[in-house]
This record gives structure tokens, sequence and C-alpha cells, in this order.
């Protein structure tokens, strides 16, 4: 197999929950410049697979290549400073601090990251504005509707210009206008700066624009 051509390879991954067997075996790859959807019933494995090929969780058994590196041999502290670096996440409830305002929000990895605080400031504030949000920069998430909260959310997963993001059903809080606006915000992010998602997703009018739709049941792709 040649991971030159991949963003992204999963092999053979196996994960158990007790006597729950989740995932059986699965393997995927991603592109770079593709928007990929993971699609299925609940149960099937799919936020599962996500968190552990976005090395958030551990596989029991497989192997996992991002960028040509093996990270799934990675030691837990270089794993997490590779994480912060190279892979943004969105979530379905934002997973914003309450205390920080949108700006502070949007900075946290890269002052975690330990960048250069004047240019993570001012790539948040160009963040914000492609977002439509640089009015609410001072504003903490309470003041800020769903839709506004989760572009945050998404200007946050961008500041350290990952290679791929991983989403978690990233409109299944908001209401349909909301959630038509974040798929197009994606194909937008897609089609302009050729950045790489895979989301998982219930939403069928999502997974319809993705580049690739992946199917899972009783945790094996179909």
């Amino acid at each position: 197999m040649d991971q030159a051509k991949n963003l992204l390879i999963a092999k053979d991954i196996w994960k158990q929950y007790g006597p729950v067997q989740v995932l059986k075996g699965v393997s995927l790859e991603i592109n770079k410049g593709e928007l990929v959807t993971i699609v299925g019933p609940s149960g099937a494995g799919k936020s599962t697979l996500l968190y552990i090929v976005s090395s958030l969780e551990k596989a029991d058994q497989g192997q996992l290549f991002f960028e040509d590196q093996e990270i799934s041999t990675l030691s837990n502290k270089a794993l997490s400073t590779y994480r912060n670096n190279r892979i943004g996440f969105v979530f379905q409830f934002h997973n914003l601090l309450p205390e920080f305002t949108a700006i502070e929000n949007v900075s946290i990895p890269g002052w975690i990251g330990k960048k250069d605080k004047k240019q993570i400031h001012k790539k948040a504030i160009e963040l914000l504005d492609f977002m439509g949000l640089a009015d609410k920069a001072d504003k903490k998430p309470h003041s800020l509707s769903g839709g506004e909260q989760q572009r945050i959310a998404v200007a946050r997963a961008l500041i350290n210009e990952p290679a791929l993001i991983f989403a978690d059903e990233p409109t299944g809080n908001l209401d349909s206008a909301n959630a038509t606006a974040l798929h197009e915000l994606f194909i937008q992010l897609r089609d302009q700066f050729q950045q790489s998602f895979l989301i998982v997703t219930h939403n069928e009018s999502l997974a319809a624009m993705s580049n690739r739709t992946l199917h899972m049941k009783d945790g094996n792709m179909i």
C-alpha cells in the first residue's frame, strides 16, 4: 500500500467495550481535499471509528497512518502534540469554554501549541471574519446562537491549519437553516482551501454533498 497517496489510512481497526465488539476490522482511506461522510444506524460504530482514527481513542488492534507516519505507535505525549498541530475537531455540542470569549476559544489550540500569540490573534480575527463573526469576537458563548457557536468551533478547529478535520454529528444540535449553512461552510472550505474532512452524520443532505459516503452497520463497512 502506498501511504504517500493518502492523507489518512486506517487498517483493520478492532475495538471492544466489555463484551461488545464495536468495530470488527474496519479499514478506510481519506485523500487530501476530500470531504468524506460516514453514515449508518445508531450503534453501528461510526463515532467509535471517528474517535479512533482521529487519535482520541486507542484501537485494540489495527494500524493508523497519518501523513505517511504510523501515529498509532507514538507515545501519548508525542501523539497529543501531533494531534494539536495536524488534526482539528468539531463536536455536536460545540465544546466551547464558557468563561472565554469567541476569539479566545478560537485561539486555544494555538496557545496550547505555544505558537506566537500575535500571529494566533491575527489568524483568529481572520477566521472569525471569514465565518461572518468578526463583530462577535469579544462575546462569550452564552450570548451567541447555536449556529454562531458552531462556526466558532469550526474556526477553532482551523486555527492551527490542520491537515484533516474530524466532525462528530456537527449539525445534530442545529436547526435546519443553521445545519444547511454549516454544510455550505464545509463545502466552501473544501473547495477554496482543499480542507479535508471526515464527518459522522445522520444528515442525508450533508452526505449527498460529500465526495464519498461510507456506510457502516454492526461494526463493519458495508
